[in-house]
Parts: C-alpha cells; sequence; structure tokens
C-alpha cells in the first residue's frame, strides 16, 4: 500500500481545497518544489501532482512549478500528473519532462476516444481520474455532476488499457472525514486495474482500513490536507503501510 503525498498546484503555489471550491483554497506553501523534496526525505515512494488551474481552465497552468519538482526530485521518485490535460501533445511534453504517469479526468468521460488514443500512444504512462459524489461522476474540476455511474465508466476504460484509476470521493475530499471504504472497494472489486484511493484521509485509522481492503485491487492512497495539518503524520503513515502489508504475506 502506497501512501501518496498529494502537491495540488494553484498560481504556482501548494495549496488543498475542500470538496474542490478554488474560493476555499488554504496556501501551504509558495515553492512546491520544496515540499515535494520534504515529503521525499519522509519516504514518500511516489508524488501526486494536480494543476488546479488547468483542470478548470482545460489547459496546463502550472507546467512550470511541475518542471521545478522534476528538477527537484529527480527521476527515481515516479510522479503522476492530472489536470487540464486534454490533448497528446501535452502529454508527451509532460512525459518528456520526466513526469511518470498521466491522469486524464473530465477529457476522458466528454471524449472517451481520447482516453482510447492516449492509451495506445504511451502504453502504460495513462491513468484515469473518475471524481464522483454519490456515485455519479463529476468533471470540470467537479464544477458539473453527471449522470454517468463511476463502476460502469471505470470498467469501461480498463478495457482501453489504462495503467490504474484514481477514484476520488467528493464528498470527503480535504473535509478529514474518513476514507469512502464501501465505494472504493465496490468500484475496484471487479476490475484488474488496481485502484488508487483519493479523498478524505484523517489518520492512521485509515490506513488500517485501505490495508484491510488491498487485496481488493486497492493499492495506494492520495493523503492531502491530512499531513500538511498534522492529523497524520506521512512517515508513520507509510511505515505503518508496510509493517501491516508485511504481516499480510
Amino acid at each position: 500500500m502506497l501512501i501518496i503525498p498529494a502537491i495540488d498546484l494553484k498560481d504556482g503555489q501548494c495549496v488543498r481545497l475542500k470538496q474542490g471550491v478554488m474560493e476555499g483554497a488554504t496556501v501551504f506553501s509558495d515553492d512546491p518544489a520544496a515540499m515535494a523534496q520534504h515529503w521525499l526525505a519522509q519516504g514518500a515512494r511516489r508524488l501526486h501532482l494536480v494543476d488546479l488551474n488547468g483542470a478548470f481552465a482545460g489547459k496546463p497552468k502550472n507546467e512550470e512549478a511541475v518542471r521545478n519538482i522534476i528538477d527537484a526530485v529527480g527521476l527515481d521518485v515516479p510522479v503522476q500528473l492530472g489536470g487540464g490535460i486534454r490533448d497528446l501533445e501535452t502529454i508527451e511534453r509532460y512525459l518528456d519532462i520526466g513526469v511518470t504517469y498521466i491522469i486524464i479526468g473530465t477529457a476522458a468521460v466528454k471524449v472517451p476516444g481520447f482516453l482510447h488514443e492516449a492509451c495506445d500512444a504511451f502504453p502504460g504512462h495513462i491513468m484515469v481520474g473518475l471524481d464522483a459524489k454519490g456515485g455519479k461522476v463529476a468533471v470540470d474540476g467537479w464544477s458539473k455532476l453527471t449522470g454517468h455511474d463511476v463502476c460502469d465508466l471505470a470498467q469501461r476504460f480498463e478495457g482501453y488499457g489504462v495503467e490504474a484509476i484514481i477514484y476520488t470521493d467528493i464528498g470527503r475530499d480535504g473535509m478529514l472525514s474518513g476514507v469512502n471504504i464501501p465505494a472504493t472497494v465496490e468500484l475496484a472489486r471487479p476490475l484488474h486495474v488496481p485502484v488508487i484511493a483519493s479523498g478524505g484521509i484523517t489518520n492512521l485509522d485509515d490506513v488500517r482500513a485501505l490495508c484491510d481492503v488491498q487485496f481488493e485491487g486497492i493499492t495506494g492512497a492520495i493523503t492531502g490536507r491530512a499531513i500538511y495539518e498534522g492529523s497524520l503524520n506521512f512517515a508513520t503513515a507509510q511505515n505503518l503501510a508496510d509493517e501491516l502489508m508485511a504481516l499480510k504475506v
């Protein structure tokens, strides 16, 4: 079970949102690259980056910050990036500078053919981000709720060849209200690709709960506000996950 620190980028800063509301952003650092180095020093084995401005604008807006992070951490630690990625040229550019995985969200729902093309063009590098509330997928920076069932879309996109599915429970993201374990398991159970949970991680109890269901195909968990505000110590969380998984082997 990988515990993955989130670095959400808004106007070149590292911030966190509550339920995707841009106006309610809390700034945690003016230097995202230094924050990335901090999490690596704490034992992070992967980083999760989101271009929040890009998610709303539909095109990259924090590319300089992403480049700075890649330069700071090097190529030894995988970096996954989402937010405003809508064309193959942008994917290629980010992969060329050292991003390992590209997360396609809104475009996957609105233009499924694009996701299919991306998986064909860049096999092993494409993840899909499915953000949902009440089982229905949201798009455009969570500002619009669609009628698409999140489990149905996950199974369809698995067939396209995505590397993993990142599932975010919008209702819990940034709220420190606990992970929606039942919904995450329901999504992961019929799939063969890994599922990475996101949204709501609060403390070590959530880490234990996620480790308990790793056998369902949930291989990682993204955490943001909890590690920034201190309700979850990142290094302790990853060590606990490693210990629990060693006991299950």
